[in-house]
């Protein structure tokens, strides 16, 4: 269309100017014409200002407004003109020109509404100033700035926001549980331990429980010993006997003397543990024993064995260490940062790596009221009911306790939460593509929620896929405005 435009403008021009001409061009044709001896053709009819009139069929000449680029650019012209690639401007006319483009008017000087920190920290200034880096704040306008509510705003273009990966959940009410995963060992019940020794001098005549880890029944005689002081205190309390029935028919006085001095030496039998069968028999047969047979106080296993058959031994010293294993221990190890989760009484599960997909409840008993200073762990006990044996002290155990939840506590996702350490902060949608950096004080962490104390109302949106794009983003905007500016 273009070019048939260019193509009629000269066309037009070269008419009017034959117009102007036709006299005398028709003159010499009608010259040669004669010479030639062919039929004169008349004269076309006069200009109209050659006649003096206008005839009545004769159109107006057309107005010119005004001449557009060629290539369709937003550029027009008053006067004929050519663009940079040598094309004529096209004329428009007034009969059948489109009406002219709207002239923009001058957009007005932008108004600075306050000073943004440059690589997006929650920090405005309503002056110009440099942060600790020395980077200029960036300035925020009035026709661009975010909700006065959500001035730290980061703005992400949609198509940016759908390429990324983007993901809101909404924060809700939820029971926020957590396991707590602790390393410990299998120990001996200390209430359950037992310690041999005897409270005389003597020596061991014959060994009856000689092997160290051999299984002994309460009352099971562990070794025979010869101690003199023991025969000497028999053979004391039958004399006392003795006399006692000697002065059967003396004054009340002398049988009263007679009756304590028996009941002293049956005394210092008793505190040296005679049983009341071993009295007894002393009674009934008359005669003191020259070795005495100790029993095992307990019935369990013997972990430490001392005593040796014809050795010698002292009052006090320890000749076996026995534990009834009916009950055992679990001392877990619980780190520091899980140490305010667990609570006496609470559940736990114990595994073992000697007997795998074998599972052991248990409650915590005991939470020792000190922490280790090298691990940073605190002693967690936990109490074990081993009616077979199974368990067995020094048994590698993993441990999990499960924490009471609490119950409708306002959470969101974990992968919700930028947590630098020091400060914890979420992104919560104000609108499409506009995400709000939110400080937020956060609590009991479990089951993939974390627990929201403050900075966060329900029902608000937070982003829990691509946040850390978007934080990424966001840093990299501060970073090239401050360069742009």
């Amino acid at each position: 269309m273009n070019g048939l435009k260019r193509l009629w403008i000269p066309t037009v021009l070269i008419g009017m100017m034959g117009l102007v001409c036709a006299p005398a061009a028709w003159s010499a044709t009608q010259a040669h014409d004669g010479h030639s001896g062919h039929e004169a053709t008349p004269p076309p009819p006069a200009h109209p200002q050659q006649a003096g009139h206008a005839p009545p069929a004769a159109k107006a000449e057309r107005k010119i407004l005004y001449y557009r680029n060629p290539m369709g650019q937003p550029d027009t012209s008053p006067t004929p003109k050519k663009d940079s690639m040598g094309m004529d401007y096209i004329p428009v006319y007034a009969d059948d020109a489109p009406p002219p483009p709207a002239v923009t008017p001058a957009k007005a000087e932008r108004k600075i509404l306050y000073y943004r920190n440059p690589m997006g920290q929650p920090d405005t200034s309503p002056t110009p100033k440099k942060d600790s880096m020395g980077m200029d704040y960036i300035p925020v306008y009035a026709d661009d700035a975010p909700p006065p509510e959500a001035a730290n705003a980061v703005r992400i273009n949609l198509d940016k926001v759908q390429k990324l990966g983007v993901r809101t959940e909404t924060a809700t009410r939820n029971p926020v549980t957590r396991s707590i995963r602790a390393v410990g060992t299998v120990t001996v019940d200390e209430r359950r331990l037992h310690v041999v020794n005897l409270k005389y001098e003597g020596w061991i005549e014959k060994l009856h429980a000689d092997v160290t880890g051999q299984n002994v029944r309460r009352g099971q005689p562990l070794m025979q010993v010869y101690a003199p002081a023991l025969v000497q205190a028999q053979q004391e309390y039958l004399a006392t006997m003795r006399a006692g029935e000697a002065l059967r028919e003396a004054d009340p006085e002398t049988r009263r003397t007679a009756t304590d001095l028996a009941e002293s030496a049956l005394t210092r039998l008793r505190n040296w543990d005679l049983s009341d069968g071993q009295i007894q028999r002393l009674r009934e047969q008359q005669t003191a024993s020259r070795t005495l047979s100790i029993p095992s106080p307990v019935s369990g296993v013997i972990l430490e064995k001392n005593a040796i058959q014809g050795m010698r031994f002292m009052p006090g010293e320890m000749l076996y260490r026995i534990a009834d294993l009916s009950t055992v221990w679990v001392l877990a190890d619980v780190f520091e940062q899980d140490m305010g989760l667990v609570q006496v009484g609470q559940s736990a599960e114990v595994t073992l790596t000697a007997m795998p997909g074998k599972r052991f409840h248990g409650k915590v008993a005991f939470m020792n009221p000190t922490l280790s200073a090298e691990t940073r762990t605190i002693k967690v006990r936990i109490e074990l009911a081993n009616p077979d044996g199974a368990l067995r002290p020094a048994l590698f155990a993993a441990v999990q306790l499960q924490t009471p939840g609490h119950v409708s506590v306002l959470s969101v996702p974990d992968s919700a939460l930028l947590d630098s350490g020091s400060r914890q902060v979420v992104l919560v949608e104000r609108g499409e593509g506009l995400y709000e950096p939110r400080p937020v004080r956060i609590g009991a962490k479990g089951n993939g929620y974390v627990e929201i104390l403050e900075g966060l109302t329900e029902g608000e949106k937070v982003v829990v896929r691509a946040n850390f794009l978007i934080d990424a983003e966001a840093n990299l905007r501060a970073a090239l405005g401050h360069f742009s500016h």
